[in-house]
């Protein structure tokens, strides 16, 4: 009986330490970023979550930071009409830094913390959303340690204890599952975003849904991740399926020569002349290729969302995330499909 009793404080302690935000896993989720630099205004329609990208770590290591105050107000101001849509401060964003120096000092880390309390009262938030990229790694350009992995646990328990269990607490998360011990967060943290793209640059898929096929057949130009793979990294790692939101990419990635890089969803006008078209149905998504069949431009349309939409459900997953609002066209046809099929909208 006393093991018993003891095992059910655990688990309910456990539990305290998450907010109230998600009640039921049966409730989906869409999580959209909007960004700072962005005027397009989303439409609270067809999310649950928007995450305001971005906050930064103040240079004196000791606060928040955050890009154009008034944007972010206009988009708090969203809730006036749809009460029960959710705004969060994504803090950091690839090259954003000081994290690593500030999670390494008790007392900047316990400012910090603090200061997203305020920021998250200011601005009548509903949560912080954590975007280190990445804990213990300096390929952005940013400080990095081998303690940071520990840090950022310490990072998201501070700021768990300073927000409360009233308001959300989740992060963004690379495919790989890398730098981060997910067990030792987890009853910190509501929910994490993978970020289930840049997972290849031309002549290889951007987003790749799948590596192969039932059948064992395996698509040449999926590179170091799929998100199929991503998730079961996750799922490795110690994060539950109902606490998993996976990524995807209103955006195409391509040759720089001909399609000038990045291109948003909105930009795409076809493939030029002398390429086509082509779907792979093994990866699960479209891109553009010349004559000797080399893609020279991986992107997402209606038909490779669905199918990550459908991947989402099938899998029990908590719901879907997506990079960002602005990259959609006007007639919203990423942005509908994805609240059609995960929120039934």
């Amino acid at each position: 009986m006393k093991k018993y009793i003891f095992t059910l404080i655990a688990v309910l302690l456990t539990a305290a330490g998450c907010s109230q935000e998600v009640q039921d896993e049966s409730e989906k989720l869409v999580v959209a970023y909007v960004t700072s630099w962005s005027t397009v205004m989303p439409d609270p329609d067809r999310v649950t979550h928007i995450n305001y990208a971005f906050g930064h770590v103040s240079d004196s290591f000791d606060g928040v930071r955050i890009d154009n105050e008034d944007r972010l107000r206009s988009i708090t101001a969203l809730r006036d009409d749809a009460p029960s849509l959710k705004v969060l401060l994504s803090v950091g964003g690839w090259g954003s830094g000081r994290f690593s120096e500030m999670a390494a000092d008790d007392a900047f880390r316990k400012s910090f913390a603090e200061d997203c309390a305020r920021v998250v009262k200011e601005f009548g938030l509903d949560g912080i959303d954590i975007d280190w990229e990445y804990p213990t790694n300096s390929a952005a350009g940013i400080s990095a340690s081998p303690e940071d992995k520990d840090n950022f646990t310490l990072l998201m328990r501070d700021i768990r204890e300073a927000i409360g269990t009233e308001k959300a607490l989740t992060l963004a998360t690379v495919c790989s599952a890398q730098y981060i011990d997910f067990p030792s967060i987890m009853p910190y943290v509501d929910f994490v975003n993978i970020m289930s793209y840049d997972m290849g640059w031309a002549p290889k898929h951007n987003a790749p849904l799948y590596r192969s096929d039932a059948q064992g057949n395996i698509s040449p130009i999926v590179g170091g991740h799929c998100a199929d793979e991503a998730v079961k990294a996750h799922l490795a790692a110690g994060v539950p399926a109902g606490k998993l939101v996976m990524g995807m990419p209103l955006y195409g990635r391509g040759n720089e020569e001909t399609y000038g890089g990045g291109v948003d969803y909105n930009e795409l006008k076809g493939p030029m002349e002398g390429h086509s078209e082509i779907w792979d149905d093994i990866a699960k998504v479209p891109y553009y290729a010349d004559q000797d069949g080399t893609l020279h431009l991986g992107f997402e349309n209606v038909r490779s969302i669905s199918e990550k939409c459908r991947y989402i459900m099938d899998n029990g997953l908590l719901g879907g995330m997506y990079w960002d609002y602005a990259g959609d066209n006007e007639a919203g046809d990423l942005t509908l499909t994805i609240s059609r099929l995960i929120l039934g909208r």
